[in-house]
């Protein structure tokens, strides 16, 4: 099987995104299937799309309009898949969930990194999708088992590398102000990694540049309780890697964050009831810790679902071929050309 995915990797810290292709890449060699980043071979059986932005994104390497020359003239004979991590409701943005919509159009199988985007106006309903959760990697991201968990200050976490405000920075300033209270400030501490939006700097909170890897993991598995207050977040990283390195996680209600959180930790609103769960937290925090041990959002069970899904589809891919109904709608013929 030759997969082709339409990304171009990047070393030293990146966003999620990055690290999925490259676990899924790994996941479909060591099977013995071929990966490529580009539509130059014209024997590919699966194409995954990863974002719809391809005159935007650095790292985008081919967007709808090639795929669908590639369809046209190379090779119809091909699955694609669509891979739906973003959405408007993410960044207060207008433009997203359209690219979305009209890229899903070529897409003869949709996949969803959470539940919660499926209600969105983002993709072709009534075509073929299914759900499969992000997971990160336990080479890296694994628990400290000598943790000494009977501490008297607990040390909280949180790592972006998006600059967005909507990443949840009502709360770590917020956060941030709560520890002007030095009762406070004594027993508990907050570290942000990662990229700060312009204007926007912290009194009381430990800020380090963005990390990647080991020295990322490294870093999150010296403190105790991650957090996460992302609005409307498709599904992010950043909380399972802190969840796959043992930290119980204090998670805003939004998004796929109840998805991928729920039993884990302890979950928030927002302003008005975050100081109030922080002290739950605070108070729960060794029968949260012994959970950690259950959580199942690693690569390892994950990305094999993304290689099955792929080998299903290349089983069936004459058939998919066959039904493929795109060539009937010229409006998004003409919008994909446009696109391209």
């Amino acid at each position: 099987m030759k997969v082709s995915i339409g990304y171009k990797l990047e070393s030293g810290p990146w966003g999620g995104g990055n690290r999925f292709v490259l676990e899924l890449s790994k996941a479909l060699e060591l099977k013995g299937h071929s990966v490529v980043y580009d539509l130059n071979d014209s024997d590919l059986d699966v194409i995954l799309i990863i974002d719809p932005r391809n005159r935007s994104h650095p790292n985008i390497t081919f967007g709808v309009g090639k795929i669908l020359s590639y369809l046209l003239f190379i090779n119809s004979e091909v699955a694609v898949v669509h891979r739906i991590n973003e959405c408007d409701e993410r960044k207060n943005t207008r433009h997203m969930n359209f690219l979305l919509r009209v890229t899903n159009y070529i897409a003869d199988h949709t996949v969803f990194i959470a539940s919660w985007l499926i209600k969105l106006n983002v993709w072709r309903r009534g075509s073929d999708y299914s759900v499969i959760l992000n997971g990160a990697s336990t080479d890296i991201f694994y628990p400290d088992k000598e943790k000494n968990i009977d501490k008297h200050i607990l040390r909280f976490v949180t790592h972006h590398w998006g600059a967005n405000r909507m990443k949840g920075f009502d709360i770590y300033n917020y956060f941030d102000k709560l520890l002007d209270d030095h009762r406070l400030s004594k027993i508990i501490k907050f570290t942000y990694i990662g990229n700060l939006p312009k204007g926007v700097e912290f009194d009381n909170i430990c800020h380090l540049p963005a990390m990647n890897g080991k020295e990322l993991a490294d870093c999150i598995r010296k403190h105790d309780i991650y957090l996460t207050a992302s609005i409307n977040e498709p599904a992010g990283m950043h909380h399972i890697e802190g969840a796959c390195c043992g930290l119980p996680i204090l998670y805003r209600n939004s998004g796929s964050l109840p998805e991928y959180c729920a039993g884990f930790g302890v979950e928030f609103n927002g302003v008005k009831d975050f100081e109030e769960k922080l002290y739950f937290m605070i108070s729960n925090y060794q029968s949260f810790h012994k959970k950690m041990s259950e959580y199942e959002n690693k690569s390892s069970k994950r990305i094999p679902e993304w290689v099955a899904l792929f080998e299903s589809l290349t089983d069936k891919k004459n058939k998919i071929s066959s039904d493929r109904s795109l060539w009937k709608n010229p409006l998004i013929l003409l919008l994909a050309f446009i696109m391209r």
